[in-house]
C-alpha cells in the first residue's frame, strides 16, 4: 500500500515530557521542562492590556478577510519601532521593514528559506548549545549548519571560542545571534562582548540573524534591545526575527515578525518583493488576531503602559526565583556552584545538572526539566523553593 514504507519519527522530548508530568500523581511537582511563562498559581495567564485589546477588537472589527503577504501594516510599524526604537533612523529612512510570521518560528523559517532561495550557498552559523529548533529549521530548508562554542563544558559562557570560531567563518555566511535571554542557557553576552562580536561580523563580512524572543524578559524592554540596536546602527544589513509569544502572551495566537534592515529603501523593497513570494508558498498570508492586538496595544498610550507594566512584573518575577533559589540552596552549600543561575537572564537556565541528575530528579522527586539541565525558571512555585533545592542537594550528593 501506499503508506506502508512511512516510519514512525520519535516524539518531540519536551512535548514527551509534558504528558509525564500530566500523568505523574505527586501533588508536589515541578513542571521547569515547557518553555511557558507561569504566574504564582502556574498558570501561563492571559496579560490584561490583551484581553482589554481584544473586547475593543471585538466591538470595532468589521472583517476577517485576508490582510496581505506581509500582514498587518499596523503591526509590522508597532513591532519594527518596538525592537528598532521609535527613533530609528532606519524605520524614518524606509531602511527598515517587517514582515508578519506565524509566531517567531515562521520568521525564522522564513529567514531561512530567504537565505537558501535568494542567497545560495551561505551557511548559517549557531551557537552550541542553541534551541533545538534552530537546527531542524536551517536543516529543511538546506542550509548549511555549522557552530560556534558558546557555553562550555564548564557551564561557562565561552566568548573567546565563540569569537575564534566566527573569525574562520567563510565571508558572506549568516551568524544566529540571540539578543537576550539565550535559549537555553540563560548566559548573555556584556555590551563589551556584544562590541567584539560586531568587530567580527563586520571583518567576516557576516550577515547577522539576531533572534529577538524574549524582549522585556532579560533586563527590560529598552534594555534588551541594546544589541540589536547596536547592529542595526553599526552594520548596512541586519535581519531580525521577533516574536510576540512570550512578553504578550500571545503563545496560541502565532504573532511574529522577520524585520529586514537593508543599506537602501529601494533594496528593501526588493527583498521584501521575495519574502513576501515565499511566504506566500509557505503560508499564503499570516493569521491576524494576534497581530491586531499588538497593533491595538502599542498604538494606544494607556493599553501600552499597562502592557509594559505586566512585562516588568513578569520580569522581576523571573529574576526573583533566580535569586531565590540560589538562596534556597545556601544552606545545603551549594550557593557557589549554582551562583550563575542568579547571573543568569530570561526564563531558561543551564543549570549544570547532569543527564543522570536530571533523570534523578525526575524519577524521585517529580522534577522535570530537559535532559541537558536546562530547566524553565519560571515553572517554578516561589512557595516550594525548599523542597525544590532540597531535591536538588540529594542528586548533587
Amino acid at each position: 500500500m501506499h503508506f506502508d514504507a512511512i516510519a514512525r519519527v520519535p516524539g518531540d522530548p519536551i512535548l514527551g515530557l509534558m504528558e509525564a508530568y500530566a500523568q505523574d500523581p505527586n501533588p508536589c511537582k515541578f513542571d521547569l521542562g515547557v518553555g511557558v511563562y507561569k504566574d504564582a498559581q502556574g498558570l501561563t495567564p492571559i496579560p490584561q492590556s490583551v484581553k482589554l485589546a481584544e473586547a475593543r477588537l471585538v466591538e470595532r472589527q468589521t472583517t476577517k478577510t485576508y490582510i496581505g503577504g506581509h500582514g498587518e501594516p499596523a503591526f509590522g510599524k508597532a513591532i519594527s519601532e518596538l525592537v528598532l526604537g521609535a527613533n530609528s533612523a532606519l524605520i524614518s529612512a524606509q531602511r527598515a521593514g517587517a514582515t508578519q510570521t506565524p509566531g517567531g518560528t515562521g520568521a525564522l523559517r522564513l529567514s531561512a528559506d530567504f537565505i537558501a532561495q535568494c542567497l545560495p550557498g551561505r551557511g548559517v552559523w549557531l551557537s552550541n548549545p542553541t534551541w533545538p529548533i534552530h537546527e531542524s529549521i536551517f536543516a529543511a530548508a538546506k542550509v548549511k549548519v555549522s557552530h560556534y562554542p558558546y557555553v562550555g563544558s564548564d557551564n561557562r559562557l565561552d566568548v573567546d571560542g565563540m569569537l575564534a570560531a566566527l573569525s574562520q567563518a567563510p565571508k558572506g555566511d549568516v551568524v544566529l545571534l540571540h539578543a537576550c535571554c539565550h535559549n537555553p542557557t540563560g548566559f548573555d553576552l556584556s555590551h563589551d562582548d556584544w562590541q567584539r562580536v560586531l568587530d567580527v561580523v563586520r571583518e567576516r563580512e557576516l550577515l547577522p540573524l539576531i533572534d529577538f524572543a524574549y524582549q522585556g524578559f532579560g533586563d527590560g524592554l529598552e534594555q534588551d534591545a541594546w544589541s540589536t540596536r547596536l547592529f542595526a546602527a553599526e552594520l548596512p544589513e541586519l535581519l531580525i526575527t521577533s516574536s510576540c509569544s512570550k512578553n504578550f502572551g500571545l503563545y496560541r495566537d502565532r504573532t511574529g515578525a522577520l524585520i529586514v534592515c537593508a543599506k537602501s529603501a529601494d533594496k528593501l523593497t526588493d527583498i521584501r518583493s521575495q519574502l513576501a513570494n515565499i511566504a506566500r508558498n509557505l503560508w499564503s498570508t499570516p493569521p491576524d488576531h494576534g497581530a491586531a492586538v499588538v497593533a491595538t496595544i502599542l498604538g494606544d498610550p494607556e493599553l501600552k503602559k499597562l502592557w509594559a507594566d505586566e512585562v516588568e512584573t513578569m520580569r522581576s518575577r523571573i529574576a526573583q526565583l533566580r535569586s531565590g533559589l540560589v538562596e534556597a540552596l545556601a544552606p545545603h552549600g551549594l550557593r557557589e556552584r549554582f551562583a550563575h543561575i542568579g547571573e543568569q537572564r530570561g526564563m531558561f537556565s543551564y543549570t549544570g545538572l547532569s543527564p543522570e541528575q536530571v533523570s534523578n530528579l525526575r524519577d524521585h522527586h517529580s522534577v522535570y526539566m530537559v535532559s541537558s539541565g536546562r530547566a524553565n525558571v519560571a515553572g517554578i512555585d516561589a512557595t516550594r523553593l525548599d523542597l525544590l533545592a532540597e531535591a536538588i542537594a540529594k542528586v548533587c550528593k
